[in-house]
C-alpha cells in the first residue's frame, strides 16, 4: 500500500483537470489566459497529494464508501495548498517549487523592464488567492448532506485560520532575536501538523459523519505525525538534494528560516559554532561552500541525530493512538503506512 492505493491521486487529479477546464479565464485576453494556464499547470504537476491522501481515509475511517464525493472534497484541500504555497513562496522568495520555477517567478519572466519583478510578486499575490476562492468552490460542490457539508466546512475555516497564523509566527520569528525549540514547535504545529494531517483527517470524516470520538482519534494522531512531517521537511530543507525534493537545499539557510533543528544547535553550540551560524544563516549572500560548514555545525552540536529522535518519537505516539482508534480497519491500516511514508520520505 502506498500513496497511489485507490488511486487517490490520480482521481484528484482527474478532479482538478476539470474543474480548472470549467473555470478558464472570463477575460478574452492573451496574458490572462496565459496566467491561468500557469496556475493550472501548478496546480496538476507535481506535488505528493498527502492533504486529499489523508482526507479521503478520514471519510473511509469513519465508514464512508468509495465515492466521487470525497473526491471532490480531496480535491478541495489540493486547491487551498496551492494557493498558499504560491504565496509561501513570494514571501520566501523562493525560485523554485515542485522542481520547476515558482508561479511569481514565471510571472515576472514573462514580462521585460524593471518593473517585471513587482509584476510577477503581484501576480502570484492574485494567482494564490485565486486558488484558494476556488478551493471554497469545490468543496460547497461536494454533493453530501448539508448538515455533513456545514460540520466539514467549520473544520475547513479553521484550518485556513490556523494555518495563516502559523505562517505569520514564522515569519515574526525571522524578525525576533531567536525561536527556541519550544516557539519554533509551536509554529510547527500550527503551520503544518494542524493544516497538513490533523485537519485533513477531520474534514473527510466529518464529511462521513464521524463521531465526536473519531474525530479526537484523528487529532490525537494526526497532531503528532503532522509535527513529525514538519520536522522531517526541516531536515531535507537543510540536506536534502534538490533533484529529489524539487527545491534549493539554500532557501531555509539564506532566509533564515528559525526551525526546530536550527534552534537546537543554538543551543548546544559553542562560542565559536554559534558566530559561524549567526554570520551565514539568514544571510542571502550564503554560497554552497559555507552552506556545508554550516551543516556540519548541526551535525556536530548534535541537532540534526535530537531532530530524528523527535521524529521516531511522534510517530510511535501517532501510531499508538492509531492503535487505540475507532476506525475502520482498512483506513487504519492505510493511515499506518502513511504515517511511516510522510515521516520517513526523502523528497
Amino acid at each position: 500500500m502506498s500513496f497511489t492505493q485507490h488511486n487517490v491521486g490520480s482521481r484528484v487529479d482527474r478532479r482538478l483537470a476539470g474543474f480548472l477546464e470549467i473555470w478558464r479565464a472570463p477575460v478574452d485576453d492573451p496574458d490572462v489566459k496565459t496566467a491561468y494556464r500557469l496556475l493550472a499547470d501548478f496546480i496538476l504537476c507535481g506535488g505528493k497529494r498527502v492533504r486529499p491522501q489523508l482526507c479521503y481515509w478520514g471519510w473511509r475511517g469513519a465508514g464512508g464508501g468509495d465515492s466521487e464525493e470525497i473526491i471532490t472534497a480531496a480535491a478541495a484541500l489540493e486547491l487551498c495548498h496551492a494557493g498558499l504555497l504560491i504565496h509561501d513562496d513570494i514571501m520566501d522568495g523562493s525560485e523554485v517549487r515542485r522542481g520547476q520555477t515558482s508561479v511569481h517567478r514565471s510571472l515576472a519572466g514573462l514580462h521585460r523592464g524593471p518593473g517585471a519583478e513587482a509584476f510577477g510578486q503581484a501576480g502570484g499575490i492574485l494567482l494564490g488567492t485565486l486558488s484558494l476562492a476556488w478551493s471554497d468552490t469545490m468543496l460547497a460542490s461536494c454533493a453530501v448532506e448539508p448538515h455533513r457539508l456545514r460540520a466539514a466546512h467549520h473544520v475547513f475555516d479553521a484550518m485556513r485560520t490556523e494555518v495563516i497564523s502559523g505562517q505569520y509566527l514564522d515569519i515574526l520569528a525571522q524578525l525576533r532575536s531567536g525561536a527556541s525549540v519550544a516557539e519554533a514547535l509551536t509554529v510547527i504545529r500550527f503551520k503544518t501538523a494542524k493544516y497538513t494531517v490533523e485537519r485533513p483527517l477531520q474534514i473527510g470524516g466529518a464529511l462521513a459523519g464521524a463521531s465526536m470520538e473519531l474525530l479526537e482519534s484523528y487529532s490525537r494522531f494526526g497532531l503528532p505525525l503532522g509535527e513529525a512531517f514538519q520536522l522531517r521537511d526541516d531536515v531535507l530543507g537543510t540536506f536534502g538534494s534538490e533533484p529529489e525534493t524539487g527545491k534549493s537545499a539554500l532557501d531555509d539557510l539564506r532566509e533564515g528560516k528559525h526551525t526546530v533543528l536550527f534552534a537546537h544547535a543554538v543551543r548546544s553550540a559553542s562560542p565559536a559554532q554559534l558566530i559561524h551560524l549567526k554570520s551565514w544563516h539568514g544571510n542571502p549572500e550564503l554560497t554552497e561552500e559555507r552552506a556545508a560548514e554550516v551543516r556540519e555545525i548541526l551535525r556536530d552540536t548534535g541537532a540534526l541525530a535530537e531532530v530524528e529522535e523527535m521524529i521516531e518519537e511522534r510517530v510511535r505516539e501517532a501510531v499508538t493512538a492509531l492503535a487505540a482508534a475507532p476506525i475502520e480497519p482498512e483506513a487504519a491500516k492505510a493511515l499506518a503506512v502513511l504515517a511511516d511514508q510522510l515521516a520517513h520520505r526523502t523528497k
